[in-house]
């Protein structure tokens, strides 16, 4: 999933890698607690909840720094790699974003939970372009009380 946005890459960069504050700005997470202090690197642990799935620990297996960062989240059978980019678009940046299920099982998972990884891979660059166009957007509570 990817999308324009009208601010600069490093302005994207702080709010996508910024994770504990997701859920100000996206639905689709309804909380991110970082296990780790310090900067964001490889090796870093967060929990993430999101409405209707089971919680995640997920690790950073690669960043570079004002670019991306990946993260791998397991489970008995499955893996799910989840990929965050920024890169300068002329004066705006474009965001990727993107999901893959690996392991035994995981064309399955990525079968029975594609419409719900879609949604909230939309949720979250749309959310990821606001809150990059203006520092004070957040979801509005109505918004939060009916996440998916």
């Amino acid at each position: 999933m990817t999308t324009d946005i009208d601010a600069p890459a490093a302005r994207v960069w702080d709010v996508i890698r910024d994770v504990e504050r997701w859920r100000e700005w996206t639905p689709s997470i309804t909380s991110v607690r970082r296990l780790d202090t310090g900067p964001f690197a490889i090796g870093t642990r967060a929990v993430v909840r999101q409405p209707k799935l089971l919680p995640a620990l997920w690790r950073v297996s690669a960043v570079e720094p004002g670019k991306s960062f990946t993260w791998v989240s397991s489970a008995p059978g499955v893996r799910a790699i989840g990929y965050h980019a920024v890169a300068p678009a002329g004066s705006r940046s474009r965001g990727t974003l993107s999901l893959e299920y690996q392991g035994l099982l995981g064309k399955l998972f990525a079968r029975v939970l594609r419409g719900i990884t879609e949604r909230y891979l939309r949720f979250e660059a749309d959310g990821l372009r606001r809150r990059s166009e203006n520092p004070d957007f957040r979801i509005q509570s109505e918004d939060a009380a009916r996440r998916p």
